[in-house]
């Protein structure tokens, strides 16, 4: 037994691996999705996220330029065109190797002359300067291709930012619907924890007929799906003539999350010391003061909790709101929304939806990072005696 002193067992090293597989799975991704909201979409395409961190090598397919208007003609009569090859569009460390064609880009070193035939040349620097040779007919039109391979850098831009945050119209959408967003966040929040408090407290605490057929009510609510109940509660606020504004959509979020903020409070809330209730009952405190003042403030990780989880919920929503906020208008646009309408019909803006999705998010991990400490006390509520 000696020798086993100061071992972990080996269910708290799973244990460990396991929570870190997780945090690392979680962070890499949001990682990844804040790279590539600098990045462009020909880089987005071409590369991983992971390798715009570091410098590259990359076949770049590159002209001279037009030889009408730059070529300079020699005592010799030799036509000439001098110039760089990057322009200040493209940024490296330096040039591996180039050629003048797709098949053999890598032919030549720098500093090499290439023999383009009939006394043409190009000489092609390191530096990407170059010197291009040639008589009349040779030198003229379009400016030579040429094939460099090259080290880029790591090359960012703040120009998607710009795009989805200044933009003249975009700027507009995306602010109206962070506003909309907050509007259909906040009440769906916090009328869903009003209920579920109250409702929480009667079924720990206040003994009637049917509660324990109430609590299995609750528990069967959680397994039904969401999609299930959208068209019959359309139809019903459609009815009742709720069903194309915030009313709608606050009173379908506050119904699909009740039955978790429900049971979660509730195995709080049973938790609690009952010798506290006991004592509070017997010195005369009525069911709605030992809930305001003894249940509610010792109950408020188990609120914390439920409310970053129905937060993040409708934070994140966009089939809730295309069902419930039918607005043609734009005026009630939520963010999820306003970024399938930056996408466009086509869908291949990866760094407008990156840049998009980055923006969402932001807001929900700033109040996940402010309320994760009453998180796990939140889960773990009712799990221990």
């Amino acid at each position: 037994m000696d020798s086993l002193a100061g071992k972990k067992p080996a269910v708290v090293w799973a244990l460990n691996i396991s929570v870190l597989a997780l945090v690392l799975l979680w962070i890499f991704p949001t990682l990844g999705l804040f790279v590539s909201s600098f990045r462009t979409s020909e880089q987005i395409t071409s590369s991983g996220w992971w390798a715009s961190l570091f410098p590259a090598e990359q076949t770049l397919q590159l002209r001279a330029l037009d030889p009408d208007d730059h070529r300079i003609e020699t005592d010799a009569g030799v036509f000439v065109v001098e110039g760089s090859i990057f322009d200040g569009d493209v940024d490296t460390v330096g040039i591996d190797r180039w050629g003048t064609s797709s098949r053999t880009p890598d032919a030549f070193e720098p500093g090499e002359t290439a023999d383009l035939g009939e006394g043409e040349t190009m000489t092609l620097a390191a530096d990407g300067t170059y010197v291009w040779e040639g008589n009349d007919d040779q030198i003229s039109g379009r400016g030579q291709r040429l094939f460099i391979i090259a080290t880029i850098p790591p090359d960012f831009t703040t120009s998607n930012y710009n795009n989805v945050l200044f933009k003249e119209g975009n700027s507009e959408g995306m602010a109206k619907a962070f506003f909309n967003t907050l509007t259909v966040v906040i009440p769906s929040t916090i009328i869903p924890i009003l209920i579920a408090a109250f409702a929480a407290y009667a079924l720990a605490w206040m003994d009637f007929p049917g509660r324990a057929l109430l609590i299995a009510a609750v528990v069967a609510s959680l397994v039904v799906p969401l999609q299930l109940a959208l068209i019959p509660l359309l139809s019903l606020h459609n009815a009742v003539g709720i069903g194309k504004g915030y009313l709608g959509v606050w009173l379908a979020h506050t119904g699909f999350g009740l039955p978790l903020a429900i049971y979660l409070l509730r195995n709080y809330m049973v938790g609690l010391p009952r010798d506290i209730i006991e004592n509070a009952r017997v010195d005369g405190a009525t069911e709605f003061q030992i809930f305001t003042k003894i249940i509610l403030p010792l109950s408020f990780p188990a609120l914390a909790s439920f409310a970053i989880f129905q937060f993040l919920w409708t934070w994140n929503d966009l089939l809730v709101a295309l069902v419930f906020l039918i607005d043609s208008s734009g005026q009630t646009t939520v963010m999820t929304k306003q970024i399938v309408e930056l996408l466009g019909t086509r869908g291949g803006d990866w760094e407008i939806l990156a840049t998009s999705a980055f923006v969402s998010i932001a807001v929900p991990l700033l109040v996940f990072f402010l309320m994760q400490r009453y998180l796990v006390r939140g889960l773990l509520a009712g799990s221990v005696k």
